[in-house]
């Protein structure tokens, strides 16, 4: 199997290893997670040797938002603002930046924008800022899950321009329905992504 390269111009995004999608006691626990932790820190690790830089995502709800089943959403309690569940998973190597999605109650999958629940009107995280400071042109990207907020994480690199590799090695899907994680990295690949 390839492997990405990482140096100057590349980003590695660690999306949302956060212990309610990562860790088996975790309320939205993906299935298969814990095993991919090793992997995304020895894409770390590589990224970091590198000179890469290494951003993280982090999902960071309040207690009460739209996005959850008890208020109307689709999705359980996750990723409450300073709960266990919302912390990165204890094993994962953080070395770098991150950015929170949600903060307000806002909805949305990618770590680069989110979406006010009543109005629609979205906003940045900062990420793209960011890697724009950085002077990224190559985004690696890899964490949870495949199907919700790593393929629309990967599908806005692309729509801002940058070229997007994922690592099948180092994602996990929910997959609600049977099959979701691969057709999601059929989307991806379809909008222009490279997997290896």
């Amino acid at each position: 199997m390839s492997r990405p390269g990482f140096g100057s111009g590349v980003a590695l995004l660690v999306v949302d290893v956060q212990n309610d999608f990562a860790h088996p006691d975790g309320s939205l626990s993906v299935a298969g997670a814990e095993a991919v932790v090793e992997e995304i820190n020895d894409l770390i690790r590589q990224a970091t040797a590198a000179g890469s830089q290494v951003v993280y995502t982090q999902d960071w709800h309040p207690p009460s938002t739209p996005h959850f089943d008890t208020d109307g959403g689709v999705w359980p309690v996750h990723c409450v603002a300073d709960s266990w569940g919302a912390q990165f998973h204890p094993k994962l190597v953080v070395e770098g930046p991150y950015v929170r999605k949600g903060v307000g109650g806002e909805d949305g999958y990618s770590g680069f924008t989110m979406r006010h629940p009543v109005v629609e009107e979205e906003m940045s995280t900062g990420l793209h800022e960011l890697l724009r400071d950085h002077d990224v042109e190559h985004v690696v990207v890899v964490g949870l899950a495949t199907d919700y907020c790593v393929k629309f994480t990967a599908l806005e690199a692309l729509e801002r321009g940058l070229e997007t590799t994922v690592v099948r090695s180092a994602i996990a899907a929910v997959d609600v329905e049977p099959g979701d994680g691969e057709r999601a990295l059929a989307a991806m690949v379809e909008a222009g992504a490279v997997v290896v």
